[in-house]
């Protein structure tokens, strides 16, 4: 197997820096095998990659949002309940979630501030519904009733940028050395965190609509973290296991989310899958490019009729579907390599930044 592996096809668009950065990645002490997934892009690390180490272990290709994922959840709400105008209205007088008080529980363990928060850049909270399903067996065995859905793709916030702080080495570290077991130890605990910050948001989210139903948690995928086995390290930066289950893959707002279940040779890949579309526009290009189709209104609508509420329109043009690649082309890879099989897809009501 080559140490270094790209999976695209000719229709997936894929910008030469990231190819270039994760070749140089390879090289690096201690690595046996560096995957470039389909939504690869550049980044100070670049994005949508997996690396597999031996007795050594690189923090600074995860950055500083560890622990950064999906989590899917029921919201208890049956789909009849949906209304859109009034839980537009609803969402739109949150400013931001850090506005709405939040007890931490579990602040002896991450005593962190910003819990219950979901961040800027490309962090949302999105309402769906089931648009259509693929594998009723497996779905069944997730979810058998009607009700709407909640994604939220966020992290553990100031907590991974903190530990971050502390391990800024590009040379790496000795897995048996001390940075690498304290790193590992805060690393653990971030993983933890993001989880929990993912719940806390679900639930403030749900009951500032009116309802006090607890979210429950149905996936939970990190996709920037390591996955330890022995002496061997899985960096994931942008990508998610494909060990653990089925998999949320996102794509840009007002596109569908792809439920899957991983299938093939998950060695080819380090054991990984795509996150979702990947950037194809730096966001300091996005308003340029796209100024003349949008005004601030109509930027708040998608294709597929959701919705957004965002309060900050600049975001709103760095985050417009344009700036990303289409997520058909990346499942397509995915199923080409027969890495996947489409479990269900999800589809867009309302989207929620801030």
């Amino acid at each position: 197997m080559s140490k270094f592996n790209i999976i695209t096809n000719s229709k997936n668009w894929m910008e030469s820096t990231a190819i270039n950065q994760l070749k140089h990645i390879s090289t690096y002490k201690g690595v046996i095998q560096a995957t470039g997934l389909p939504d690869l892009h550049a980044g100070r690390s670049p994005v949508g990659i997996a690396v597999i180490t031996e007795n050594y272990i690189y923090p600074y290709l995860l950055g500083g949002d560890i622990g950064c994922g999906m989590g899917l959840f029921d919201t208890g709400i049956g789909i009849r309940k949906f209304k859109m105008e009034k839980w537009q209205s609803r969402l739109n007088y949150i400013r931001e979630l850090g506005d709405i008080e939040t007890i931490n529980p579990y602040a002896e363990e991450c005593p962190i501030h910003d819990l219950g928060t979901i961040g800027g850049g490309n962090h949302f909270a999105e309402f769906q519904r089931v648009e259509k399903i693929f594998n009723e067996e497996e779905w069944r065995a997730l979810k058998t009733d009607d009700n709407i859905l909640l994604l939220i793709h966020s992290g553990s916030r100031a907590y991974g940028q903190h530990i971050m702080n502390r391990f800024t080495s590009e040379t790496g570290y000795d897995a048996e050395s001390p940075e690498a077991a304290q790193y590992l130890k805060l690393h653990n605990n971030a993983l933890l965190w993001a989880g929990r910050n993912r719940h806390v948001v679900a639930g403030k989210l749900i009951n500032r609509l009116g309802y006090g139903s607890d979210a429950k948690g149905l996936i939970d995928c990190n996709h920037n973290f390591i996955e330890s086995s022995e002496n061997r390290f899985i960096h994931r930066k942008g990508a998610v296991s494909s060990t653990n289950g089925l998999v949320i893959i996102p794509g840009s707002r007002g596109t569908l989310t792809y439920i899957v279940k991983p299938t093939g040779d998950k060695s080819a890949t380090s054991y990984s899958l795509s996150h979702g579309a990947g950037r194809k526009w730096a966001r300091s290009l996005c308003k340029s490019r796209i100024k003349d189709k949008y005004d601030r209104n109509t930027i708040r609508h998608t294709a597929l009729k959701s919705r957004v509420v965002c309060h900050d329109t600049e975001l709103l043009y760095q985050e417009a579907p344009e700036a990303y690649k289409n997520i058909g082309d990346i499942i397509n890879v995915l199923l080409e390599y027969n890495l996947i099989e489409i479990v269900a897809t999800l589809r867009p009501l309302i989207t929620y930044k801030g």
